[in-house]
């Protein structure tokens, strides 16, 4: 028996297998993660990625289980500004938490049951001293001690590593030529790792959904400096207040795209990584939505995109060749830089107007503004061509653009060319737009 919802869905995953295969992610996973047994479904998601032939760096943290050390120990937690002071007794049990943690995960992902999701897929996990890490030193007369920073990360080691198909586990501990151990931030390690390594993504796995707003919006896609502005006017959650300006910066230091996904949702990894919608929040270091002209290239996605228009009779069927001849005349808006809309503006400099045609909007994107942003930029081409007017021809969506000024006219009022090749068996409402 078929099942439609999954064939189409695995369609629509193909175009984003094929551009991750052979590509870097950095996945930050913190202890509180793996503290509330998310770390299952999780696993089974990273191992097909790898299947998939992506290349996994996996850093996990551990301050849950570090406190529990110290608890155990009967040792006090000491802070400064948000990081943990480590002194030789409190090293310890980074060093236990930590062990403990590296042991937990190579289980998980050596799983390999028959009739699971993993079977068959004999993953190996390669960890080393992949990071060399400096103390932080003094910070306002406190000394920080066993506290690092990243100093280097062995991208070489690491690539090798990767080449042969493995999984590279990195935690948060660091070692200095001097043979010493410190203790670093996950998400410095997993920020400093995307850099290094001109990752492709950079995914922190986070308890909420993404990046929530003071005012409880979701935020799924948005740029590093928008991202930037939410920050400053205050996030809810000390989870993303602290992975929040490490996905900023790996964005404006070279890393593709970054992610804020939660690990509480099972599936969101995949989710976010293989729909248009995705499930979290993705950071880009410039706008991820872009107008541009049309090229040759792009004709088969903008007969696809309007193909459901045309078969609506809301568009008038257009060849190939149509397209070909003057794509030139054609705009398309990207997001993440796929193509998800597309306006023709086709000028009459003589009586100084602009047919605005073809405009068509992917139906998971018609409520993002993307109509709005086509009409603004013909409008913006129309005016830069010294055009005074701009018209359209409609039948089943005049309210729109009667919202965004347009008023009713009638085929006399169109320019004497287009007037020879109104369609009087379609009946299109004629309607046109004065230009400031």
């Amino acid at each position: 028996m078929l099942h439609p919802d999954f064939v189409l869905a695995f369609r629509e995953a193909a175009p984003y297998i094929n551009n991750f295969r052979g590509k870097t992610f950095v996945i930050a996973v913190n202890g509180e993660c793996i503290a509330r047994g998310n770390l299952y479904g999780l696993a089974q998601d990273i191992n097909l990625l790898v299947s998939l032939g992506v290349r996994i760096v996996l850093v996990h943290g551990a301050r849950p289980q570090i406190d529990e050390q110290l608890r155990i120990r009967g040792l006090s937690r000491q802070f400064h500004h948000g990081r943990r002071v480590t002194d030789a007794a409190t090293l310890d049990a980074v060093k236990a938490a930590v062990g403990g943690m590296r042991h937990d995960l190579e289980a998980v992902m050596s799983m390999g049951m028959p009739n699971s999701p993993m079977h068959g897929a004999c993953l190996h996990v390669a960890g080393g001293n992949f990071v060399t890490a400096q103390p932080l030193g003094v910070i306002d007369g406190v000394d920080m001690q066993y506290s690092g920073r990243v100093r280097k990360v062995d991208t070489d080691a690491i690539n090798k590593r990767l080449d042969q198909g493995e999984l590279v586990l990195m935690s948060l501990i660091g070692y200095s030529p001097t043979g010493e151990a410190f203790n670093m931030t996950m998400e410095e390690v997993a920020c400093q790792a995307a850099i290094a390594l001109k990752a492709e993504k950079l995914i922190f796995m986070v308890q909420s959904n993404g990046l929530v707003d003071s005012d409880g919006v979701l935020h799924s896609a948005i740029s590093a400096e928008q991202a930037e502005a939410i920050q400053q006017r205050g996030v809810d959650s000390d989870e993303i207040c602290v992975s929040l300006p490490y996905a900023i910066r790996a964005t404006r230091e070279g890393v593709g795209r970054a992610h804020l996904v939660s690990h509480a949702e099972d599936g969101a990894l995949l989710v976010e990584l293989f729909t248009d919608y995705g499930t979290g929040t993705m950071i880009a270091r410039d706008s991820l939505v872009k107008v541009r002209e049309a090229s040759i290239d792009d004709v088969g996605d903008i007969m696809a995109l309007i193909r459901p228009l045309e078969e609506q009779g809301i568009l008038i069927k257009r060849s190939r060749e149509h397209f070909e001849m003057r794509i030139r005349q054609y705009f398309v808006v990207e997001h993440d830089e796929r193509i998800c809309g597309c306006v023709a503006m086709f000028p009459f400099p003589d009586e100084g107007m602009a047919e605005l045609a073809c405009l068509a909007v992917s139906q998971e994107r018609r409520k993002g503004g993307f109509g709005d942003l086509l009409l603004g930029h013909v409008e913006k081409q129309a005016r830069l061509r010294g055009l005074k007017k701009l018209f359209i021809l409609t039948t089943q969506t005049a309210h729109w653009f009667i919202e965004r000024g347009f008023a009713p006219a009638e085929i006399a009022d169109l320019p004497a060319a287009r007037k020879e090749l109104y369609n009087h068996n379609r009946r299109s409402k004629v309607f046109i737009k004065p230009l400031a």
